[in-house]
């Protein structure tokens, strides 16, 4: 599943990527589902998929609607006809990767040797091989202010409940995957009910991940599966000129108060503004120039405290 949203150029690059993958896995289909971009970027995809002889496996369909990452990849779920044969697995994938070659096979065969396991996640790389975190801790409020303080002392004294730790080389057992590229079986999302959609962006794989835990799955991360993540080309969150989104702060309000209630966000909204303040106070007494997103913290104040119902 690919959930394409103005990216028509990077979900066909996706595409050529998984070709040659597709051909050694009979059966396998591919599906790109257009959010409403309004840009033709269901005709070209289309036009792509016609041209370049991918019909037999690769199929795009309309949403209707940009919902969201969740929404999308929901869509393209229930699109999968009742009568046809149902997928033991589903593969999540951003338009902004590449499979490596073996990146598939990798997934299935770690998959079929772990009956127990109901969602993996592949290691992502840049282009160049530089890897990305991609295996993660649950939110938590020694990570929260670790994060936000940015002291070289506190990070290696919390490294142990830090979200993003240091990436492994062997497959290991995860709280959560990024869904840049996922596999989930399809039992899990079947007991889930699929995402949740009131997540626009963000936050909705570490939630889905959750609640499998919750429901008795295991999450592992398997880096023999490479995926090259061009980050932050599908979003634009990387510019770090443009304000956070407000749909950040909506879906990480929405995910602490599901899972842990309006306590426990209101904690961790504290420790997340004491490691910011400090970590300001401290960039302003040496003179250094701003390093985070503009309006963080009004817009933090503004979008966090606030009841957790996310309004469109």
């Amino acid at each position: 599943m690919i959930v394409n949203y103005r990216t028509a150029a990077l979900a066909i690059e996706c595409l050529r990527s998984l070709a040659p993958e597709i051909a050694l896995l009979p059966g396998s289909r591919a599906v790109v589902v257009d959010n409403a971009s309004g840009d033709d970027s269901d005709v070209q995809i289309a036009a792509a998929i016609t041209g370049q002889g991918w019909s037999s496996w690769a199929s795009s369909i309309q949403a209707g609607r940009n919902g969201g990452f969740a929404f999308g990849n929901n869509v393209g779920v229930a699109s999968i006809p009742a009568s046809a044969p149902q997928p033991e697995y589903v593969h999540l994938l951003n338009p902004d990767t590449r499979v490596r070659p073996g990146a598939l096979r990798e997934l299935l065969s770690f998959m079929d040797g772990h009956p127990d396991v109901g969602i993996a996640g592949s290691r992502l790389e840049c282009p160049e091989g530089r890897v990305h975190r991609a295996a993660f801790r649950f939110m938590n409020l020694a990570a929260e202010f670790e994060h936000t303080v940015g002291l070289r002392i506190v990070s290696r004294l919390l490294a142990w409940r830090v979200v993003a730790p240091p990436p492994r080389e062997e497959a290991h057992a995860t709280d959560w995957v990024c869904g840049a590229s996922m596999i989930l079986r399809r039992d899990v999302l079947a007991a889930l009910g699929g995402f949740d959609e009131r997540y626009f962006l963000y936050f909705e794989e570490s939630d889905l991940c959750l609640q499998a835990r919750r429901a008795g799955w295991t999450c592992w991360h398997v880096p023999a599966s490479r995926v090259v993540h061009l980050s932050g080309q599908a979003t634009g969150l990387n510019d770090s000129e443009q304000p956070m989104p407000a749909y950040w702060f909506e879906s990480r309000r929405h995910y602490l108060v599901k899972n842990h209630g309006l306590v426990y966000l209101w904690m961790m909204n504290i420790a997340w503004l004491s490691g910011y303040v400090l970590r300001r106070a401290r960039r302003r007494l040496q003179n250094k120039p701003r390093t985070d997103k503009p309006q963080m913290l009004s817009d933090f104040i503004r979008l966090s405290f606030r009841p957790a119902r996310i309004v469109r």
